[in-house]
């Protein structure tokens, strides 16, 4: 079984630092926790990234992104090519996102 290479985009890494920032003033603690539990969820697209199934969406290609929930509030964004992952968004699900999908 092959392993992939996973490749986070800069806008990607923009979301992840702002959804940190943001809750870091609220608990640092949690900030912390919720920046271990997102970095190790990337890592781990490595093996098997076929495992989350495809966004659906009325406004987004069908069978483009992969869909990986962590720590309920957090959507990963991602495309598989070749044997390389392409996490291209990182949403907090309690913000307002559907500037994405329109």
């Amino acid at each position: 079984m092959p392993n992939y290479k996973v490749v986070v985009s800069d806008r990607a890494r923009q979301m992840l630092a702002g959804n940190i920032r943001f809750l870091a003033q609220v608990s640092p603690v949690a900030a912390l926790k919720a920046k271990n539990e997102l970095s190790g969820a990337i890592r781990s697209l490595c093996e098997v990234p076929e495992r989350f199934p495809f966004l659906d969406s009325e406004f987004i290609p069908s069978n483009k992104y992969h869909r990986m929930y962590v720590e309920k509030w957090y959507l990963i964004l991602y495309q598989i090519k070749d044997l390389t992952v392409y996490v291209d968004y990182i949403v907090d699900c309690r913000q307002d996102y559907r500037w994405m999908i329109l």
